[in-house]
């Protein structure tokens, strides 16, 4: 079945905004796109779960998420509503699928104030994918950003470490020469989604 709407989701501290570039790549490809702002300190998991379902629509879907943007559509695929059996792949931008390592070290600081109610998504650890959905994890590996310190001869995009963006069961794993911010706006990694995608 050939993909008909795209669900986009940020990461942590961002908005919609950021992923704009995105989605008009996406949508000159002739996709529908839902550029899905939440907030990521006080995540309302209900409210999300049900823009996404309004939006699929029976119609078949790709999840495109940034960071933390992963770990939500995780859950909602995790929550099992009727309208996620439409979703079909799940691509990731610097996911921490398997827990941030950053997070667990802020928390364990006392900074987790910082993170407020994030931490139900980034604190979370797994190693198996197990939804019917396909997923392409896509990870950079360029250090630029915090990780180099917090854990030093880490390979990381600066703020995820890679190996925290590998999962048993996915269907690929890409790594690019970037950090993590930068993956949202490259031409390489844009190109790699409408592949998949269209």
């Amino acid at each position: 079945m050939t993909t008909k709407r795209v669900v986009v989701l940020h990461g942590l501290y961002m908005s919609g905004f950021v992923m704009r570039p995105l989605c008009s790549q996406l949508e000159k490809s002739g996709l529908d796109i839902l550029n899905l702002s939440y907030n990521t300190l006080s995540p309302d998991r209900a409210a999300i779960f049900k823009q996404i379902d309004n939006f699929i629509d029976n119609k078949s879907t790709a999840l495109v998420c940034h960071s933390m943007g992963g770990l939500v559509a995780r859950a909602y695929l995790a929550a099992n509503s009727e309208q996620s059996q439409n979703v079909e792949k799940v691509i990731t931008l610097g996911t921490p699928h398997k827990g941030s390592h950053i997070a667990r070290r802020m928390q364990q600081k006392g900074f987790d104030v910082f993170l407020k109610n994030s931490v139900e998504f980034l604190l979370t650890v797994n190693g198996d994918w197990p939804f019917n959905a396909k997923l392409y994890s896509i990870a950079g590996d360029l250090p630029i950003g915090l990780m180099p310190l917090i854990a030093k001869g880490s390979q990381s995009d600066g703020t995820v470490l890679l190996d925290e963006t590998k999962l048993n069961g996915m269907a690929e794993h890409k790594v690019f020469h970037l950090s993590h911010t930068s993956m949202i706006y490259s031409r390489q990694v844009m190109n790699y989604i409408v592949e998949l995608l269209v």
